[in-house]
């Protein structure tokens, strides 16, 4: 099957750089789900969902089309990664408890795989998507990272980003729609570590392809005389959408 795959090539840096999903974020899917028994990660990228999954269901499969991706996956007893379209569940009807896609839904031909969710839910069984957009570090340092994702590697991002930049609420989602809290993702990073997440961009990655200049060099210009020498706390709200089939 042919994919937009914009991660592939990355995958060691994607499973180390990307920041962990907050622990209160599986807890509340978990509380809507009709039962704790199966769950689906669709896209699951190097497992960080399918990981915090596992805490809460008695198994979790995972899937993913991409096999460099899945090699980077951390194992564990209650997770099945297996290489698999969003499009194409190869579950029996009325399967899963609980479906969900992290930073991913935005990829996928989402009539398809709304049929393919529909079909493997359980009765009253749930579907959650989220994604998330940029650090938020604040002050000069949040403008600085605007202009770079604006100016610099802009015209770099796939189409499908502008769901991600409107929170998903961009995408259709013909769900009984269940009312979430909100959630982020918080850390303590150095500069080093900021400039090597931004590293797993799809944006970078093909800014990288067509230019001489790394675009990682230019956000070192913009950010090093702002961040300073201690670590910075970065947040990223995350932006759900879940719903009952």
């Amino acid at each position: 099957m042919i994919f937009n795959d914009h991660f592939s090539g990355h995958a060691a840096d994607y499973e180390r750089w990307r920041p962990r999903y907050p622990s209160a974020l599986f807890e509340f899917l978990a509380a809507q789900a009709p039962g704790r028994g199966r769950a689906l990660d669709v896209a699951t990228g190097n497992g960080q969902a399918a990981l915090g999954l596992a805490e809460h269901f008695h198994s979790v499969v995972a899937t993913d089309l991409s096999e460099a991706q899945l090699e980077h996956a951390a194992p564990h007893p209650r997770v099945d990664y297996r290489v698999e379209p969003a499009e194409r569940i190869a579950a029996p009807d009325a399967h899963y408890d609980l479906v969900v896609a992290a930073q991913a839904a935005h990829w996928f031909d989402l009539e398809r795989f709304y049929a393919e969710v529909r079909r493997v839910l359980e009765p009253g069984g749930v579907v959650a998507l989220w994604t998330y957009g940029k650090f938020r570090a604040g002050g000069e340092v949040d403008r600085a990272l605007d202009d770079f994702y604006r100016d610099v590697v802009g015209h770099c991002w796939p189409r499908e980003r502008r769901h991600v930049e409107t929170g998903y609420r961009s995408l259709q989602f013909p769900f009984d729609e269940i009312e979430a809290p909100p959630f982020e993702l918080v850390t303590r990073w150095p500069l080093s570590t900021a400039i090597s997440y931004v590293g797993t961009w799809s944006a970078v990655q093909r800014y990288r392809a067509f230019n001489d200049r790394d675009p990682l060099v230019i956000l070192r210009e913009l950010l090093e005389p702002l961040w300073g020498r201690e670590d910075r706390e970065l947040h990223w709200p995350v932006h759900l959408r879940i719903g009952r089939a």
